[in-house]
């Protein structure tokens, strides 16, 4: 039977917890952020998309673009494309390089967001080094870029929890 998430002190913790022990701190820190752009005129948005607009990128993306770089079909995409157009955080313009192509395009808001987003990040980075000291919180970020890998920034993880 396995020991309850926390384990007896003293003992090694059973394997089951490092991974819930990892995903809890990234939920801590995607829910404070997400609580913290709610209060800067970005409420209703979700984890997944964050990830979609990253997928847009500063450059704009076709919908078939998106859906690659998220790991989802073509309409999923179109799908997440079009509740982000309804929020005002995308846009949708013709290509200029190829009339039958639709590009997808932050919008102002959707900028804004990024921007705030990334501040976000950086101020809670910063709640964690006053809590746990600038030398833990960057051999913690070491040891998990070894943990994780060449893939640690993929964006097609809210694709890999539905899927």
């Amino acid at each position: 039977m396995a020991e309850p998430v926390g384990g007896t002190p003293g003992a090694d913790p059973a394997g089951f917890e490092l991974p819930l022990l990892l995903f809890a701190g990234f939920r801590s820190v995607i829910d404070a952020l997400h609580a913290e752009l709610a209060e800067e005129g970005h409420a209703g948005l979700s984890p997944a998309h964050g990830y979609a607009l990253q997928a847009v990128g500063l450059a704009g993306s076709t919908a078939g673009e998106i859906g690659r770089r998220l790991g989802v079909s073509k309409q999923a995409a179109g799908k997440t494309v079009e509740k982000l157009e309804a929020l005002g955080y995308v846009e949708r313009l013709d290509d200029p390089h190829d009339g039958r192509r639709k590009l997808v395009r932050l919008s102002p808001h959707g900028i804004d967001m990024l921007t705030r987003s990334a501040e976000g990040f950086d101020r809670l980075r910063a709640a964690w080094v006053r809590t746990l000291g600038a030398d833990r919180v960057r051999a913690l970020e070491d040891d998990l870029r070894t943990m994780a890998g060449a893939d640690a920034n993929r964006l097609d993880m809210a694709a890999w929890f539905n899927g």
